[in-house]
């Protein structure tokens, strides 16, 4: 055992120190040569989790940290003000197809959301899918769902303990019974019905080695057509690539049913290629329409043969074209709707009109236009906040829309598209009073000069003193902004006297292509510079101090806390690093991690390879550093990140750790994965641990 004095400096003032013994993890002398550079890796075994000595190491490793998160008194009280937080009745954005609505309803903790089916929008509803039933824990979850166009029946797909790997069933609506057509080996899917609902397109990878369908690379996905009432055998392929085992294939049927759209993408590379296959010719062949993968091209619809996109080609913060498919050459290609001061952030058309979503500093307008661009009508919103919805066909006369902010549980709205007036559907009722709190926007100075936004929220009645607990969460990466929202789990710590700082980093696309450039590849240290540069900017304006101040993130935010508290652990007196990348040199050996090397580089490349060593999280600790408190969650059905990064880092970690540092334990939840369809009674206990584990970290107030 590696032992380790801990104090929990939250609990009370001058609290003894209580010995903790980290489970003993051997050391290989596993040396790999990356470009004439010898680097170690002496917790290569733990990858294997398949392996009982690495389930022996996560069972220890558990043991550590529960009897440890058991002495916390206040674990008891936060996870009961979860609970009872939680119970409020939340219903999804509803859907229409032939006269039929449908939407997910959870009644308050159900672990999963329930379907419901009414045959109208204020009708009685049934339940028609109940992915609680599926599983004796919860941890079957309902991913997606698409009612044929006679709203007779519903394709869905669930995962199981959190995987990405889906398997799709189709039920018959008025029944409520399962048909026998069973998919699996699904991943990254969509699930488009032909016009005839005779059967749906979707997308699948090959069958991967038994016991390693949750660490194998996803390679080689194809796209094909599912026949109702045949087996998944028979299925037509309909498109392959088997020069390009890296390549995404997905489609969807257009709303009149005559294109088969065909994205083509490339990991996690915004860029995509489009092509399309007429559905009325059954001879017809796949016309490669936009091939040379020069910008993203998002297709939001056609009428006849011209097809509409959101592109950010010659526009960074994207804009609006149509192409005729009759006459696709460029110099033919017409600009509807163009690239405007702020980020065109989401575009749907409904109803005749183009709806256009934009984001103003990482907040929410919309805009309606004509489908000739012309005529904008900005909607008013309920306040300032996040904005999603707008979805329907172009015969439809409304549509729905949720709003929400990070006190204000929000509502779904229904929005007459011709007269651009929106009217109140549902609203929940929760047991949290957001008029207590205040939500400010304010502009800090990078590294280098860049000014970052963050958003900050705290209780009305806030001392400026530094001495607040305070939570800096961040993400930076794959273009993915960090909107106004509200988060159950967030407000308890609101309610508790946190502060609560979310970071919009670059490597995000709240500020369009240039923003996420500015933090990916050999940029991506701008975006650790901008974690700890909005960290520093809190304690020079009081809100907190350095032993006050957690930070937070998962996926690629987990990569930040690791990358973010090596680089800085006098910085900080928490981390909570989530189903993190911290392996930088390996990971593009698992799963889906090929896909990364668009935002990351790739340590087979000789320039990028200094530079992923310089800031990966498990090659930067260094032995005798003290590092801030640390509570690693992974899960063990997580196929997206493998859990292999977090049990690497956790044992280095611990093994590095000062003789008089504060804990670094990691957390293995059982029958869960990325994140995604969690149930909700794991997303307390969750919540619980991380909110324990924080205040006895952070002294708190004064």
């Amino acid at each position: 055992m590696i032992p380790g004095l801990v104090w929990i400096a939250g609990q009370c003032a001058g609290a003894e120190a209580m010995k903790l013994e980290y489970p003993e993890a051997k050391k290989d002398a596993v040396v790999d040569v990356y470009h004439g550079v010898e680097v170690a890796d002496p917790y290569r075994w733990l990858e294997d989790d398949n392996s009982e000595e690495t389930k022996a190491w996560v069972k220890a490793e558990n043991a550590v940290t529960q009897k440890y998160l058991e002495t916390l008194p206040q674990r008891e009280e936060i996870r009961e003000r979860l609970k009872k937080l939680w119970n409020y009745e939340r219903v999804g954005i509803p859907r229409e197809e032939s006269g039929k609505w449908f939407f997910v309803k959870n009644s308050g903790l159900q672990d999963q959301g329930v379907l419901y089916v009414a045959d109208s929008l204020d009708g009685e509803p049934r339940e028609l899918l109940d992915p609680n039933q599926m599983s004796k824990d919860g941890t079957v979850s309902l991913s997606k769902t698409s009612p044929s166009h006679d709203g007779k029946l519903l394709a869905y797909a669930t995962s199981g303990g959190g995987s990405d790997w889906l398997e799709i069933r189709v039920r018959d609506i008025a029944t409520g019974k399962d048909l026998e057509d069973h998919l699996k080996w699904i991943k990254f899917s969509g699930l488009s019905w032909a016009a005839d609902d005779s059967g749906f397109y979707y997308s699948r990878y090959p069958e991967p080695e038994e016991g390693a369908d949750l660490t194998q690379k996803n390679e080689f996905q194809k796209l094909y057509f599912h026949k109702i009432g045949e087996a998944q055998e028979k299925d037509a392929l309909v498109y392959e690539r088997k020069d390009q085992p890296q390549w995404g294939i997905g489609g969807g049927v257009t709303d009149d049913g005559k294109f088969l759209i065909i994205d083509l993408s490339q990991g996690t590379d915004p860029k995509n290629r489009v092509f399309y296959k007429s559905l009325t010719d059954k001879d017809a062949e796949v016309v490669e329409l936009l091939p040379e993968g020069d910008a993203s091209y998002g297709f939001l619809g056609n009428i006849g043969s011209v097809f509409y996109f959101q592109t950010d080609l010659d526009a960074p913060r994207n804009r609006v074209i149509a192409i005729d498919t009759a006459k696709p050459e460029k110099a033919n290609w017409q600009e509807i709707i163009p690239q405007a001061a702020e980020p065109m952030d989401y575009v749907s058309m409904v109803g005749g009109k183009f709806i256009v979503t934009y984001m103003k500093d990482a907040r929410s307008r919309v805009v309606r236009y004509d489908l000739d661009g012309k005529n904008p009508l900005e909607l008013e919103l309920p306040g300032i906040g996040t904005v999603g919805g707008f979805g329907g066909e172009m015969e439809d006369t409304q549509t729905f829309f949720a709003f929400t902010s990070f006190t204000n549980p929000g509502a779904i709205y229904r929005l007459d598209i011709a007269s651009g007036k929106s009217e109140l559907w549902r609203k929940p009722e929760v047991d949290f009073d957001g008029e207590n709190y205040v939500t400010k926007q304010e502009f800090f100075e990078s590294k280098d000069g860049t000014k970052v936004p963050m958003f900050i929220v705290h209780r009305k009645d806030l001392k400026l003193d530094g001495s607040n607990r305070t939570l800096l969460y961040g993400y930076g990466g794959f273009q993915i902004s960090m909107l106004p929202g509200f988060s159950v789990t967030r407000a308890v710590w609101l309610e508790r006297g946190g502060v609560l700082v979310v970071v919009n980093l670059r490597g995000g696309g709240e500020y369009g292509r240039e923003w996420h450039d500015a933090g990916r590849l050999h940029n991506k240290q701008n975006v650790f510079d901008d974690f700890i540069g909005a960290g520093e900017t809190l304690i020079k304006q009081g809100y907190t101090s350095s032993k006050n101040l957690a930070i937070q993130g998962g996926s690629n935010g987990g990569l930040l806390v690791g990358a973010c508290m090596t680089q800085r652990p006098d910085l900080f007196g928490a981390a909570l690093p989530a189903v993190g990348v911290m392996d930088m040199l390996r990971f593009q050996k698992f799963t889906i991690g090929w896909a990364w090397t668009k935002e990351y580089g790739s340590s087979d490349n000789a320039k990028d390879f200094p530079l992923l060593l310089k800031y990966s999280p498990y090659h930067s600790l260094k032995p005798g550093t003290r590092y801030p408190a640390t509570l690693v969650t992974t899960a063990d059905h997580d196929d997206r990140v493998v859990p292999a990064h977090s049990f690497k880092f956790a044992a280095r970690l611990q093994e590095c750790q000062a003789k008089d540092g504060p804990p670094v334990l990691i957390r293995v939840d059982t029958s869960a994965g990325h994140g995604a369809g969690t149930a909700l009674s794991k997303v307390i206990e969750r919540a619980s641990d991380e909110w324990a584990f924080l205040e006895a970290s952070l002294p708190g107030t004064k």
